[in-house]
């Protein structure tokens, strides 16, 4: 296909029927929450358009997200990177090495200026000037300030590029940060900016936006993290496969009683579907063949910030009361220890993020609340928390 040549056309001489491309932008449109009625005009827009440079920056990372990148099903690997994009820059599937890799790099930028598409890989580590972690002798960071200075906009691919993932986890001896805060910062341009999160993220989630982008010049709908709506914009509980048996309160205990065996809900072992948005129990892994939770394994959260800071992974989200009278239950009383036990995986270590003024947190808690405040708190604990909150040493919310 040649760089001038029409997408359609490109389709129809390597043999894609015209049936098999509206197939494609009919599933394209549900998945990404469009109105049925756009399936023609995604036909027409894509039909006509050209293939998009992309630059693909792997810095702290682990290959998870390339390896998602290629088990794409919708559309295929081979097609995504053939005929939707040209893909100029890439350290694990690019075949140049070297000195020629960096020129290939150096080339598409020149001939794309202002066009490309930058996708970051892995979070980018700040402290000592970025020696963590360098290409062909140049840091992450002054990769990424070149690169993202001519870029017509930015992807932050997996949990690290979007929050700083594994290599931000504490004590955080790289400085690792994620594209978003160096933007916040000031420290790298300013770019029109989409965060695909999860460890990995789903691989129709990494296609189905590059796609998007193709149709329309600009991304999808984002929630207040800057992640596509139609797949971030429910959690993993709402849409999950056992939601009945948590409405029902059956629960496994272990991995290996009869409640297990039954599929039954896996709240009490640390399943962290209530605090987590991704698309994973509706769109499924390999080919939609399945996911965690339905192969029997509680949702880590790992599409979340700081997923690995806030607690263990098989820890219930609301711990198990002490015992009247004992240690534990009297320091339990305190505010603080209600944060700690209730509050901290979703609102992080401390209350310095908290967003809800103290006076509304009563209107939280109780059998009708929203998700996962649907649990019972003491009258007592409830006027420690939100003391807690209100005293002068804790108050600021961002």
């Amino acid at each position: 296909m040649t760089e001038t040549e029409h997408l359609g056309a490109g389709l129809l001489n390597r043999g894609v029927s015209r049936r098999s491309f509206m197939k494609y932008c009919v599933s394209l449109t549900s998945f990404m929450a469009l109105p049925g009625s756009l399936a023609p005009v995604i036909a027409q827009t894509l039909g006509k358009a050209r293939r998009q440079s992309v630059i693909w920056l792997s810095f702290q990372e682990c290959t998870g997200c390339t390896e998602s990148l290629t088990r794409s099903h919708a559309p295929a690997i081979e097609n995504l990177i053939f005929n939707y994009i040209s893909l100029d820059y890439h350290h694990t599937l690019q075949a140049a090495s070297g000195e020629a890799a960096e020129a290939a790099r150096n080339t598409a930028m020149a001939l794309s200026s202002g066009k490309y598409l930058l996708i970051v890989d892995g979070s980018v580590p700040v402290n000592d000037r970025g020696v963590y972690s360098t290409i062909a002798g140049i840091s992450n960071l002054q990769m990424l300030l070149t690169c993202a200075k001519d870029a017509a906009a930015i992807i932050a691919v997996g949990t690290c590029a979007s929050f700083g993932g594994l290599p931000a986890a504490k004590p955080n001896p790289t400085g690792a940060v994620s594209v978003r805060e160096l933007m916040h910062r000031g420290i790298i341009a300013g770019k029109p900016l989409v965060n695909i999160s999860g460890c990995p993220p789903l691989p129709i989630a990494i296609s189905g936006t590059l796609a998007h982008y193709l149709m329309f010049g600009r991304f999808p709908g984002l929630d207040d993290l800057g992640r596509p709506l139609a797949i971030y914009g429910n959690t993993v509980h709402e849409r999950c496969s056992r939601l009945h048996f948590y409405e029902q309160k059956k629960f496994a205990k272990s991995f290996d009683d009869e409640g297990a065996r039954k599929g039954w809900c896996l709240y009490e072992l640390g399943c962290k579907g209530p605090l987590t948005h991704n698309a994973c129990s509706t769109t499924r892994w390999n080919s939609g063949t399945s996911s965690p939770i339905e192969s029997g394994h509680p949702c880590l959260g790992c599409s979340e910030p700081e997923f690995w800071d806030r607690g263990g992974f098989y820890e219930n989200l609301i711990p198990e009361k002490a015992p009247a009278g004992s240690v534990a239950a009297n320091i339990a009383e305190s505010g603080e220890a209600v944060f700690e036990s209730n509050c901290s995986y979703c609102h992080g270590p401390g209350p310095g993020s908290f967003r809800t003024l103290p006076e509304k947190i009563p209107e939280l808690f109780g059998p009708e609340a929203p998700g996962v405040h649907r649990f019972n708190i003491s009258d007592e604990e409830l006027n420690n928390l939100v003391n807690y909150l209100k005293s002068p040493d804790k108050r600021g919310r961002l």
